[in-house]
């Protein structure tokens, strides 16, 4: 993926930035990590201030806009002791939404995880579901948040039954058990029903880690309110193809997830793997060249993890 540039922004955007943090940029280093085709970069001002701003144009991709005003609306909201980058600015001119953030001194976790970072994340996941419960600002249930993206068993089943898919690279196991991962999927609005404000889209380049020991959680637009193990979920199969442990034992070893029901995280899981291998089967985005390989990636280890936990009749 090619993010656009600092450079590359009008300089009527990028003066309108300087004016709203109240100094020049003296210098700008392009962040490359991520999965949008905006601008995102760590600036310094003359002040010797620094900030994180983005933006994004239809240009780049028609779809991502909405996605930081969703971003914009989440994060004016936290509180201030979640652990979450402040906004300090957002507005819209000639098209591009733009974001501007407390700068956080941090990098993301190393790949292949390593097992004090993994553990200092599971912490604070904890602690962070802990402290979003019940969720202290206004998003919508996870049943609205992902009604466009759950239930995609059922669509590919309804694609093949119609003769308008032949199920083609995807997984035998997968299109074997098509139509029991569609049952099974059906339940997931009411699995995820609950009152924990949750991230919705955790991975390691969402995760800075500070040289003050901190864990603060960036990148919040699909925020929505769910169960207090959703995020954890959402989290692992990313966490297993960047070299992580058996996910299973993640899992039940999270406090969150503890009491969790087997049949609602069944359900849940074959869900977010529908969602991963199906969209990946789809062409790829505009401005976003390498996003399917990453959902495949994802999704063959969420499906390997589902696999585990069915019954042995689903196991063949």
């Amino acid at each position: 993926m090619t993010r656009a540039t600092w450079a590359s922004l009008p300089r009527d955007l990028s003066t309108a930035v300087e004016a709203r943090l109240g100094a020049p940029v003296a210098g700008a280093a392009d962040q490359t990590g991520g999965f949008s085709p905006g601008v995102a970069a760590r600036l310094t001002l003359t002040d010797g201030r620094r900030a994180f701003v983005k933006a994004v144009s239809p240009a780049q991709n028609p779809d991502s806009p909405h996605i930081h005003r969703a971003e914009a609306r989440i994060a004016a909201d936290l509180p201030r002791d979640v652990p979450a980058p402040r906004l300090l600015h957002s507005f819209e001119q000639d098209g591009w939404v733009v974001l501007a953030f407390e700068e956080v001194p941090g990098r993301h976790p190393v790949n292949p995880w390593d097992a004090e970072e993994l553990r200092r994340v599971m912490v604070a996941l904890g602690d962070l579901a802990v402290r979003l419960t019940p969720g202290p600002v206004a998003a919508p249930p996870a049943a609205e948040r992902l009604a466009g993206s759950f239930g995609c068993w059922a669509e590919l089943a309804a694609e093949r039954n119609a003769g308008r898919d032949d199920l083609r690279g995807l997984d035998p196991w997968a299109a074997a058990h098509l139509e029991d991962l569609a049952a099974l999927e059906s339940g997931w609005p009411q699995a995820l029903a609950g009152d924990t404000l949750a991230h919705g889209d955790l991975r390691a380049d969402n995760i800075l880690l500070t040289p003050d020991g901190r864990v603060v959680f960036v990148d919040w637009p699909w925020a929505c309110t769910s169960t207090a193990w959703f995020d954890l979920l959402c989290m692992l199969p990313s966490i297993v193809m960047q070299g992580g442990p058996d996910p299973e034992g993640l899992f039940t070893d999270h406090p969150p997830a503890r009491d969790a029901d087997p049949a609602a995280v069944d359900a849940a899981l074959a869900a977010l793997t529908g969602m991963f291998l199906v969209h990946a089967r789809r062409p790829a985005p505009p401005g976003l060249p390498t996003l399917r390989a990453f959902q495949r990636a994802q999704g063959e280890a969420a499906l390997s993890w589902l696999r585990t936990r069915l019954s042995p009749t689903l196991r063949t």
